[in-house]
């Protein structure tokens, strides 16, 4: 796969995208830019990096911006478990298994569709866990790893409020609307975390479609066959012993996992909240370490009963296996860490943010248009600032009251920006995920950069919000509701 993209290493964009953040924080504080937080009332100021405190400030946290980068530690994590899995053959036994009757491609496109679709219900675990085993699966039938790559990233980001379940989202960003909606007394209102059920259950099944469309259509064509240097063992077929293996390993994975629902579920629930919900439990924070944790048991029992480990230092050989990998990853995360931890500190992206909401809120056309208007704003800002719980903090407090006197209720402001929230997710470079995506990709071609992944990922983008916006407004038009 030839890169026409001369775009330089992905560590090397993050750190000119530093440096722009440095000089933009330099020449906004120059000229005294500010705004007004809409929640608390107080002053933004944006703060120049090249000021004698950023100065200082850069230096001080150089470290930790590193050590302290969200999913460092998740991926070193999840990548340990993986990885016994991986060393001992387990998972791909599973795929010999699992692809030996049945190979259909399509059946695996979907598989990873659907999986990353649904992954938001427990957090990031879909960049993490999925992206790499959707990689072995696309090989495992003759497709292109990277394609798998692209589909599982795509489904997860683009997806991600996408769902047929409750996802870890839905009750906080209905929380800070119903709180949004009552200091602006509008009355009566009850946004609930099922409040754009209705609406995103419908919108999983049609991303689905479209993904999966583009995928076999554009992505995959594109990519051609993979001639790199990272071989799948084909499909022979499993002897007795590893059958016996896989069984034993399968039967230990399914206690570990009855385990785990009982004390999440029972009446102990040591994994719940403490107010007995799952809602920041130790369930939901902890869910990363749990399925890691529970792959690399499989994979070890899988091995000592396999034949293939012996000893415990064959397991810690397991363990340090995706070192080589992370060794790249790490370099990518240290210069991606500075970039978002300067981003942060400037408070360039939210006052980008609330100035571009400011104007928005100020444009008076009719409520459909303007809802379509406040998609793509929510689109936009999602470029600069993917956090949508950051971002809703402030949104929620300028449009809900705007759009209500339109006549907008909150719910249908609150599903309004999480589709526009949701469908640039792919193509931002400020993804918190996006340099272990550029990594994996890497593992399969030494060439790949962010414009690589952009020439993968936009049509997936746009195609997306432009489908997912008219969705909205047909359902807006016909009056249905949008949850419970």
């Amino acid at each position: 796969m030839r890169n026409k993209w001369h775009m330089p290493h992905p560590a090397t964009m993050f750190f000119l995208l530093t440096l722009a953040v440095i000089f933009l924080s330099w020449i906004f504080d120059i000229y005294g830019i500010s705004v007004i937080q809409p929640d608390t009332g107080e002053a933004i100021h944006v703060q120049s990096l090249l000021s004698p405190e950023g100065i200082r400030w850069l230096l001080r946290h150089v470290i930790t911006n590193f050590t302290g980068f969200a999913p460092l530690g998740l991926v070193i994590v999840a990548m340990f478990g993986i990885g016994v899995a991986q060393h001992s053959g387990f998972i791909d036994a599973c795929i010999r298994r699992g692809v030996r009757k049945h190979r259909d491609q399509w059946r695996i496109i979907l598989w990873v569709i659907i999986s990353g679709l649904l992954s938001n219900v427990i957090g990031d675990v879909g960049y993490v866990i999925m992206i790499p085993i959707a990689a072995t699966l696309f090989q495992s039938v003759g497709l292109h790893p990277i394609g798998g790559i692209i589909t599982s990233y795509v489904s997860t980001a683009c997806g991600y409020s996408a769902n047929i379940f409750l996802s870890t989202l839905d009750p906080m960003l209905s929380a800070m609307t119903q709180e949004a909606a009552d200091m602006a007394n509008i009355t009566p209102v009850q946004t609930g975390p099922l409040c754009n059920y209705y609406f995103f259950a419908v919108s999983t099944f049609i991303l689905a479609v479209i993904v999966y469309y583009i995928t076999r259509k554009s992505l995959l064509p594109m990519l051609g066959e993979y001639a790199g240097n990272v071989s799948f063992d084909g499909y022979k077929q499993l002897s007795r012993k590893e059958r016996r293996a896989m069984l034993s390993a399968v039967i230990v994975g399914a206690i570990y996992m009855a385990v785990i629902l009982w004390a999440t579920f029972s009446s102990w629930g040591i994994l719940r909240g403490v107010n007995g919900s799952l809602i920041r439990s130790p369930f939901i924070i902890g869910i990363l370490f749990i399925l890691s944790f529970g792959i690399g048991l499989m994979g070890m029992v899988y091995g000592f009963a396999s034949g293939r480990y012996r000893k415990d230092g064959d397991v810690i050989e397991g363990f340090t296996q995706p070192m080589n990998l992370l060794g790249v990853y790490f370099v990518i995360a240290f210069f991606a860490s500075q970039l978002f931890a300067c981003f942060e500190y400037s408070r360039l992206n939210k006052c980008l943010a609330i100035m571009g909401a400011d104007m928005l809120s100020s444009v008076h056309l009719g409520s459909l248009w303007t809802l379509i208007l406040f998609i793509i704003f929510s689109a936009l800002v999602n470029l600069i600032m993917v956090s949508a719980t950051a971002k809703w903090t402030f949104m929620s407090f300028i449009f809900v009251p705007v759009l209500a006197n339109m006549g907008i209720s909150p719910d249908i402001t609150q599903c309004a920006f999480r589709i526009g929230d949701s469908a640039t997710n792919a193509i931002t470079p400020f993804m918190f995920y996006m340099p272990l995506v550029l990594t994996y990709m890497q593992q399969y071609d030494k060439q790949t950069t962010y414009g690589s992944l952009f020439k993968y990922t936009w049509r997936y983008t746009l195609v997306i919000l432009v489908a997912w916006t008219a969705l909205f407004i047909l359902w807006y038009v016909s009056g249905l509701p949008l949850g419970l």
